[in-house]
């Protein structure tokens, strides 16, 4: 069990990076600690940072070994946003973040609101403009046509899991870079250094991804989607176990916020209901899309992991309608938080959409730019995609040897006879081009594959 970490420890830390207002990397602060915190080691401290960063006490700048930290103090003593890596924001987003830049102090605790849930009517109500839904679909939308839900998901799923693996885990703290978190997920290759908890975040949100791309023709705005979304989001990560896929059953604290949700179970029950229901009821998938990341962290429906679980789920109704995936690439961690905390203690959307947008707009610069050099698919493989995956499984699971004969005998028992000579090659032509990096596309593990590889040789 983790020792608790002293209120005096903290301040000590945050004493030490107020002395320096251009901000200091961790190598330094470690050396200026040295006589007033002798026992505190790297990791240590790194943790006692992410503890100060989720208490909204200190902000991060840069990445890798150019992070440094700044505390809240220095950064918004004149609410100057121009020194903090930051979006362009709307004039009313302006007024939300001017308020949360408050010192803690000064804003006024409040509790949830149920009312901000109950007003807010499908089809009636609206977070996003018409004019603002209608640029996103215009932005977003890609040359798919009438494919199946998640088809151009699929497409490029190894690029989107390694995005959105790495930006929704940076937003959490996590300091794995995008070359870390590729080798860990291409290859299963831990970056050295980390904490162990950084690599179960990327991990899971690796496992995550896959269910909702892969099952896009299945996943619903339920309680059964959702409760299993955060079983694999929160999986080892949690300290009860027994919290894990379940609404939390005990009040929780939003560090950094003056905001305190909701208490009661059975009341917390009927409102994540009534929020499914309501999200499932909106007919435009970027309104669902931000509904969701709005009212699922305010409700705090379980003990931790929901704004990971919010991301996730708001990507949901772009994947299912073949959209341009939503990938958090590049967000900065400050507008982020800045936008959350309007809507815990505002109940004001407009910073949050700022970023939406922002965030959107730069996804779909990317996706949208590597699908312009992707060849089109072919429809045969999208025809027999199920039955290509099945082939591939019961070859490595069964660590068989690929030849002519056993991928026709298989064949035979998967696909009509009209189609078989085709999808023979095709199931030839994948297991042949088979190696660490595209494993995940057939649903195998790593240790299946390296397993099935140790038998060829």
């Amino acid at each position: 069990m983790s020792r608790i970490v002293s209120s005096k420890e903290l301040e000590l830390i945050e004493q030490a990076i107020s002395e320096y207002p251009e901000g200091i990397g961790v190598s330094a602060l470690e050396k200026s600690l040295a006589n007033f915190l002798p026992h505190i080691n790297r990791r240590t401290l790194q943790r006692r940072l992410k503890k100060l960063q989720n208490d909204n006490r200190i902000i991060p700048e840069g990445e890798s070994i150019a992070r440094i930290y700044k505390t809240v103090s220095n950064v918004t003593e004149n609410c100057n946003f121009e020194s903090v890596d930051y979006i362009p924001v709307s004039k009313e987003g302006e007024i939300i973040r001017d308020l949360v830049c408050q010192p803690l102090t000064k804003r006024k605790p409040v509790g949830y609101q149920r009312s901000f849930l109950d007003e807010y009517q499908p089809g009636v109500t609206f977070y996003l403009s018409n004019s603002l839904r209608s640029q996103l679909h215009e932005i977003g939308g890609v040359q798919i046509g009438n494919r199946p839900a998640g088809t151009y998901a699929r497409e490029i799923l190894n690029r989107l899991l390694i995005d959105l693996s790495w930006s929704s885990s940076r937003l959490e703290g996590n300091t794995y870079s995008r070359l870390d978190t590729e080798k860990l997920i291409a290859f299963g290759q831990a970056a050295e250094g980390k904490d162990l908890q950084e690599t179960q975040m990327i991990l899971n949100h690796k496992a995550a991804i896959e269910m909702i791309v892969e099952e896009a023709d299945q996943v619903r705005f339920n309680m059964f989607t959702f409760l299993n979304l955060h079983a694999i989001l929160s999986e080892n990560l949690l300290p009860d176990e027994d919290a894990s896929g379940r609404l939390r059953r005990r009040p929780v604290d939003i560090f950094g916020s003056s905001f305190h949700p909701l208490v009661m179970p059975q009341t917390l029950e009927e409102c994540f209901r009534l929020l499914l229901e309501k999200t499932a009821a909106i007919q435009d998938p970027f309104e669902q899309s931000f509904f969701l990341m709005v009212q699922l962290p305010y409700l705090q429906p379980f003990e931790d992991v929901n704004k990971r679980v919010s991301r996730l789920g708001a990507n949901i109704p772009l994947i299912s309608n073949n959209l341009c995936p939503l990938s958090f690439i590049d967000v900065p961690e400050q507008a982020y938080i800045d936008g959350t905390l309007g809507v815990y203690e505002f109940n004001q959307t407009d910073l949050l959409c700022d970023v939406f947008i922002w965030a959107y707009e730069r996804s779909c610069q990317r996706y949208l730019a590597i699908t312009q050099t992707m060849a089109n698919p072919d429809p045969l493989r999208i025809k027999y995609r199920e039955q290509l995956i099945t082939g591939i499984q019961t070859i490595v699971r069964g660590c068989k040897t690929v030849s002519e004969n056993a991928v026709k005998q298989l064949a035979g028992n998967l696909v009509p006879k009209a189609d078989r000579e085709a999808f023979n090659k095709i199931l030839m032509d994948a297991l042949r081009n088979l190696h660490e990096g595209n494993v995940a596309r057939y649903r195998l593990k790593l240790s299946e594959f390296q397993k099935w590889k140790q038998t060829r040789k």
